[in-house]
């Protein structure tokens, strides 16, 4: 999964607006686990861009190949602390 994520999914990534802040993969514990962590300016900034995303035949392809190696995926929605570093 993590190949694909960085041969497939990252170049891709690249073809849409920048909203991914980081990308980061396990140390310890469970592994070949990668994290994305996206910024979007509010609920509909989030729900264009994944429509802009979902249109786009080459993300769909990559889909078609990560779904499959996919066990499980957690989201969650965040707001930034008021504190501390901003993302």
């Amino acid at each position: 999964m993590i190949e694909l994520y960085k041969s497939a999914g990252w170049p891709i990534s690249a073809n849409h607006p920048k909203k991914l802040v980081g990308y980061s993969t396990d140390d310890i514990g469970a592994l070949n686990q990668p994290v994305d962590l996206w910024k979007f300016d509010g609920d509909a900034d989030r729900r264009a861009f994944w429509a802009g995303v979902s249109a786009d035949p080459d993300f769909m392809a990559f889909a078609r190949q990560l779904r499959p190696m996919r066990l499980s995926q957690d989201n969650q929605l965040m707001l930034a602390a008021p504190w501390g570093p901003q993302p």
